[in-house]
Parts: C-alpha cells; structure tokens; sequence
C-alpha cells in the first residue's frame, strides 16, 4: 500500500520548500499524486523515489571533523586545516561542520546538523580525514543513509590514527553506561573495571610526560 504524503513533509524530506512545489505544479514540472478538494496536496512514495533518484542542483561537499574532548582543540585545527586544503584542491565550493565530543555519542549538535541536512538531500559529499572521525561504532548505518541520497562519504586517510587516551575515554563510557543498567556484583566488577581503566591511563600520561622530559 502507497503512503502519501502532505506538500509541507513531502517538501522537508526532498529539501525544497512547499512554494517550491507549488511552482512545480504550476509549471508542470511535479503534480502532486492527488489533491483533495480542499485543495491540499500529495505526493506518493513512487514521486519521492523519481525525485530523490535527481540530484538537485547547488548541493555541497561538507568536510566533517571531530575530536572528543577540549583538550584536543590544537588537534581539532589541524584536522579541519587539513580537510580545507583537500577540499580546496578539488575546486568545489564546500563547507566545514566540526564536533567536540565522544565517537560513540550520536547527539552532538554537529553530527545532527549534518546527518539532517544529508536527509534534505542537501548535501552531494561528506569528506573526513579519519573514518573514526565521523562515529566510533555505526560508520556504516550513516554511510547507508546517506546512500539513500545519493550523498558520498569520502575518508581522506584509511589508517587508523585514533589516540590511545581517547579510546580509553570511549571505553570507558562504554562500560560506565552498562555498568548503570547491572547491580549488585556486576556493577561493582564494572565499576572496578573502569577505575582501573583511567587509573592504567593516568600512569601511562605520567610515563609519556616523564620521557618527553628525559
């Protein structure tokens, strides 16, 4: 069974506004499936796959860049300096979307900002220098919805290149988030675990520290 759409969702999902496909009904350009005799239009699952399946004009490449924490912004600098020069080689107007935060946390305003305008069928290319840039876990549920809008992800570099600190950090949170759903002895083990965790990654930073000073 088809599922229709109103002209104000149908308008939100294809990234265009509603006057928009009104003028295309006008000029003949999209009719709406039906329209009832109040006037309102809609549009059937078979118009939004002919739509999607045309790339509309003046979509742009985004550069996404991420690190997880604030004492990471030097690194975040270079990583955007770095996805500027490439994009700029290429010649193609663009923009930069940057994060702040875990590659397990999906509400960063940024990764939102980015996953929503690749649902508008904004956006024709996502460019990051690190797979692990864009998300931790789940790299490939967004690759395969940008798919669904004809949108690229490119990854500049393929090697691994994730700091030992902020997978540890990743870890952590992984477990401390598990760790609230267990009790009794289960909690207490997990909870043992992340302390020995940061405590492992505290003498490491010492040592590093203390060899750097050497």
């Amino acid at each position: 069974m088809s599922k229709y759409y109103s002209i104000h969702e149908f308008s939100k999902i294809i990234g265009v506004s509603a006057q928009t496909l009104r003028n295309w009904d006008s000029n003949g350009k999209l009719h709406p499936h039906h329209t009832t005799t109040s006037g309102y239009r809609y549009y059937s699952d078979e118009q939004l796959s002919q739509v999607m399946n045309v790339k509309p004009r003046n979509r742009i490449t985004i550069g996404y860049c991420r690190v997880s924490s604030h004492k990471q912004k030097d690194d975040l600098e270079r990583q955007i300096d770095n996805v500027k020069t490439y994009l700029m080689a290429k010649g193609q107007p663009f923009e930069i979307i940057s994060d702040i935060g875990s590659g397990i946390n999906y509400k960063k305003k940024g990764l939102r900002e980015l996953i929503k305008r690749i649902s508008q069928n904004q956006v024709e290319k996502v460019v990051i220098l690190y797979k692990d840039r864009l998300l931790r876990f789940g790299f490939e549920l967004v690759e395969y919805i940008a798919s669904l809008y004809n949108c690229e992800i490119e990854i500049i570099d393929n090697t691994e290149k994730s700091e030992q600190q902020e997978l540890v950090e990743d870890l952590v949170q992984i477990i401390t988030v598990f760790s609230c759903k267990l009790q009794g002895k289960r909690a207490n083990k997990a909870k043992k675990l992340v302390q020995e965790l940061i405590q492992e990654e505290e003498n490491n930073g010492k040592s590093r520290k203390g060899n750097v000073r050497t």
